[in-house]
């Protein structure tokens, strides 16, 4: 892949006997809490990073990530990564150390953590946020966002973590919602929340891209892209073709190399549009003014991969390949994506579970089975009861990793922010934590605004001198 790229994950926490283990909204806290000061995973902030963060709020773990409570929810962020392996190892990390402090305190039978992304009884969402290092020169022209802006719109075909119903968009809309068809089951769980395609301020207004430019790099000689239109995976072999393929995209684009024959007439409308779409013919309208399907947009990126990617490494023609066959299953034998597509997964448990119970897609019982899809629990989460392809299968035990939990990769700089982490979890010493440096009490200041650099050395001559 050759490129640094890290995902967000927002948890959703849901308790069944709230009697005798308190609300849904103290146990992030708790979790939180026994990670940093039972667990040791980490070292907690001791400075507000923003007015929302507060001292304790989170802090930086011995993996290079950071966890901490965003608006009463959890949310891990992934270590830098620099191979696909790795992101979708260490985003896994995130989901054991969660489940791991629900065993210590003895509760996981009536406490869960769900990587999903939205909430049946509020209709909130909640994100799972990608980051992609990009060279400062790529050329961000109106055709080259357009062409990108087509192919995340269209990747919910194999991205998505499938809903049951439906939402109205979260926007500044003064007017009440137009009654729209009743939607049974869509691919995407984002799709819904999505009202714009690039737009800095998120929170209300959540974009396909968030347009803020905040590198944490160098910012001379690089650019982070943010992605907002992504849905929280249970699939390793997903994750590992979002990440993917959006990183053989963004190369395409920093060499100029994009389509410009599948720009679609409007990415917002069309993301919604495939996910509702019942029929799964995902039918779009193109800038040209003609008309074709989300798998043929898919695949003319695939093309171009092909020609202009193929043969970079091992791991680019693995995704390469894995891409392809994804695209031609879900053309013609969407069953053998069983456990690597979640949307097709999900659908083909509710669907086998709707027969023997013979429910319609409103009966309520079938969003709880969607929550419950989603639940990190290997011993309860649905997701975990399911027999993948071998090839699938083999993928998904093979990058869970538990080295990843309390040690970080070994080839980007998070390697040095775990070896800063590891030591002020043993000194006294006043800190401050930060995804390009590391600050300490007398003021000393060490930068680190290369990612492609693990800093191991310079970190520790530094951590010494203090």
């Amino acid at each position: 892949m050759n490129r640094i790229v890290g995902i967000e994950t927002e948890y959703g926490c849901l308790v069944t006997d709230d009697k005798s283990t308190g609300g849904s909204d103290a146990w992030p806290t708790r979790i939180k809490n026994h990670l940093f000061k039972k667990a040791n995973v980490g070292t907690i902030d001791l400075h507000y990073r923003d007015y929302e963060e507060p001292p304790g709020n989170g802090g930086f773990l011995l993996n290079g990530g950071r966890l901490y409570l965003d608006m009463g929810h959890l949310e891990y962020s992934s270590p830098e990564c620099l191979t696909i392996d790795d992101m979708v190892g260490y985003d896994l990390a995130g989901d054991a150390l969660l489940q791991s402090g629900l065993e210590a305190l003895g509760v996981s039978e009536q406490v869960s953590f769900l990587k999903n992304n939205i909430d049946h009884c509020t209709g909130a969402t909640f994100g799972c946020h990608e980051n992609y290092l990009m060279k400062r020169e790529a050329q961000f022209t109106p055709q080259s966002l357009g062409s990108l802006l087509s192919f995340l719109a269209t990747r919910q075909i194999f991205t998505g973590a499938g809903r049951v119903g439906q939402a109205n968009p979260l926007a500044f809309d003064f007017e009440p919602p137009r009654a729209e068809a009743v939607v049974d089951y869509q691919l995407s769980q984002r799709a819904d929340h999505i009202v714009n395609d690039i737009y800095q301020w998120v929170q209300f207004n959540r974009a396909i891209i968030n347009a803020r430019d905040e590198p944490l790099a160098d910012y001379r000689k690089y650019r982070r892209l943010h992605l907002l239109i992504g849905d929280s995976n249970m699939s390793p072999f997903a994750t590992a073709l979002k990440v993917g393929t959006t990183a053989c995209v963004l190369t395409m684009l920093e060499e100029g190399l994009m389509p410009f024959d599948v720009i679609l007439h409007d990415a917002v409308q069309s993301t919604r549009d495939i996910s509702r779409d019942q029929s799964q013919r995902w039918v779009v309208r193109l800038e040209n003014g003609k008309t074709c399907d989300a798998l043929d947009v898919q695949y003319a990126f695939l093309k171009l991969a092909q020609k202009h990617l193929a043969g970079t490494d091992e791991e680019t023609d693995w995704l390469i390949e894995r891409w392809g066959f994804t695209l031609d299953a879900i053309r013609s034998k969407p069953e053998a994506l069983i456990g690597g597509v979640d949307w097709i997964s999900k659908k083909w448990l509710l669907d086998a579970f709707r027969e023997e119970e013979n429910l319609s897609w409103q009966d309520p019982w079938l969003q709880s089975l969607d929550l419950e899809y989603h639940n990190i629990n290997p011993a309860k989460g649905l997701f975990f009861a399911l027999t993948p392809a071998k090839a699938i299968g083999e993928y998904n035990d093979r990058v869970r990793n538990a080295h990843a939990l309390l040690h970080p990769p070994s080839n980007t700089r998070a390697r040095g922010r775990g070896a800063a982490v590891a030591h002020f979890q043993k000194s006294k010493q006043s800190y401050v934590i930060n995804w390009d440096s590391i600050s300490c009490e007398n003021q000393s200041h060490f930068p680190m605004s290369d990612p492609f650099e693990d800093y191991e050395k310079p970190i520790q001559k530094f951590l010494q001198r203090l």
